[in-house]
């Protein structure tokens, strides 16, 4: 399975180097010089493996260079691919209360009443912290719910279950 670490945003100057939307926790490591991203086009199928030939921060922001990008026009070329790592290349993490994206999607929802409130279709990564996207199991609707200890007291990935003590009106439709 692969796990999204970046999305590119746009072309940075004239010599290919690229601005990257970090996805991971650990971007000094998946954008290690020398480190190899698979990347998946937008609007294809299309994949292709990318070597990092080096990457710094600049302005809140990272810039990499790709081995074979070369100017402008190829790094535009690569606008809005999503750049990703094998999940079995990922070391586990030591700290029990932290998941990769890929182990919480398709876990089923519930209140801590067990009431089956759905499924995570998709974690979501926002300057407010992430979000659990679920699709309700009742009508099929997305609920956002904060991925922050007071709503989700519990993860078992074991069990495929994640309970959340939302607070009121966070379930309720718009």
């Amino acid at each position: 399975m692969e796990l999204v670490v970046g999305r590119v945003a746009k072309a940075h100057g004239v010599r290919g180097e690229l601005v990257v939307e970090v996805r991971t926790d650990e971007p000094e490591e998946r954008f290690a010089p020398g480190a190899t991203l698979r990347g998946r086009l937008p609007r294809t199928d299309d994949v292709r493996d990318f070597t990092v030939e080096s990457a710094r921060e600049h302005s809140g922001r990272l810039l990499v260079f790709l081995a074979g990008v070369a100017d402008r026009t190829a790094a535009d070329a690569l606008r809005g691919t999503l750049l990703m790592v094998d999940s079995a290349d990922l070391p586990p993490s030591e700290d029990p209360d932290e998941f990769y994206d890929y182990q919480l999607e398709g876990l089923e929802v519930r209140l801590t009443d067990e009431t089956v409130v759905g499924s995570v279709r998709e974690v979501l990564h926002s300057a407010a912290g992430e979000l659990l996207a679920v699709r309700a199991a009742d009508d099929g609707r997305e609920i956002l719910i904060p991925f922050v200890t007071a709503i989700v007291p519990t993860v078992s990935i074991a069990d495929g279950v994640i309970v959340i003590d939302p607070p009121e009106g966070l379930l309720d439709p718009e």
